[in-house]
């Protein structure tokens, strides 16, 4: 039994998976490599730099468990992995916290010109007169999906004393202080929108023009959660045009974010950007090696 690790994980999970008495092997193999490889591989582990395709998934012919250290599961063919018999592993949950913060640190930041401030002031500039921004107290946030992450946003938001709106379309009621709304609901109530769906057919560019017309002149727009869920060609027309206000984004549709449209969207001085880095954080790391390394030495003992 092989199990190699593409992508790297926390040391004290690596640890524990080398005491399992396996053979581990562990490095960032590309997708060619990684397809003349992958025949040898019994369990494959990745985080979101891997993607396992079709064709790398058809090539595993040994292959006997995909393990996704995280929560979404976008950068793996599950219908394929499920077509050849191959069971698909992932973390919901063990990043939401992390995610959540930083979700939250956007927000403050781009209703505070935290970003702007550091920089102006790294360049020499003293413009406190130009950085009048908002307060979150008594403002309304919309919660683009209510899993995991979305509802560790909504706990914290509700501490501000914020109304919080949230838009899923399989949850109908919370016991949390949160309004379940419909999506135009949302949008056109929000003063602050931050979005919490992993990347579909049906939620890619889900922010889009026709949508940001239904929102409040003057939004903030958040995403933390993957890049292609909103159209960032419309959000920097909105952005441009002042319709929104300010965007904080930890991922991009295209990642790292080199082409034209992108550079354009960061130059711009009311976007607060980060380089998807959600779920790093050490206790985040820490919870998903761990969880992911105990979820594949259970599932091979059903082998």
């Amino acid at each position: 039994m092989r199990i190699h690790v593409n992508d790297p994980l926390d040391k004290n999970a690596m640890e524990k998976l080398k005491a399992s008495g396996y053979e581990v092997t562990e490095g960032h193999l590309s997708k060619e490599d990684l397809i003349k490889e992958i025949p040898n591989i019994d369990v494959l582990v990745v985080r979101s730099a891997t993607k396992v395709t079709a064709d790398i998934i058809e090539a595993g012919t040994n292959l006997k468990i995909i393990a996704r250290a995280g929560t979404g599961l976008d950068n793996v063919d599950v219908e394929k992995a499920k077509e050849k018999g191959i069971k698909v592993l992932n973390t919901p949950g063990a990043n939401g916290i992390s995610v959540a913060e930083l979700a939250i640190g956007l927000m403050i930041s781009c209703a505070r010109h935290i970003a702007k401030g550091t920089m102006d002031l790294k360049e020499g500039k003293w413009t406190k007169k130009e950085l009048k921004g908002h307060e979150l107290y008594k403002r309304t946030v919309g919660i683009i999906g209510f899993g995991n992450i979305g509802r560790e946003v909504a706990k914290r938001l509700l501490a501000f004393d914020m109304e919080v709106l949230a838009y899923d379309p399989f949850v109908k009621e919370t016991e949390l202080n949160v309004k379940i709304v419909d999506l135009d609901t949302l949008f056109s109530n929000s003063d602050i929108i931050t979005v919490h769906v992993p990347l579909t057919p049906e939620t890619k560019h889900l922010i889009n023009k026709n949508s940001i017309e239904k929102m409040k002149d003057g939004v903030i727009i958040i995403n933390a959660a993957r890049g292609g869920v909103v159209d960032e060609e419309a959000l920097y027309e909105a952005l441009i045009s002042g319709k929104v206000y300010s965007a904080g984004l930890d991922v991009f549709e295209i990642e790292p974010p080199t082409d034209e449209l992108r550079k354009k969207l960061l130059e711009l001085p009311n976007v607060v950007v980060t380089p998807h880095i959600g779920a790093s954080t050490f206790e985040a790391q820490l919870r998903v090696g761990q969880i992911i390394v105990d979820k594949i030495l259970e599932e091979i003992k059903k082998l």
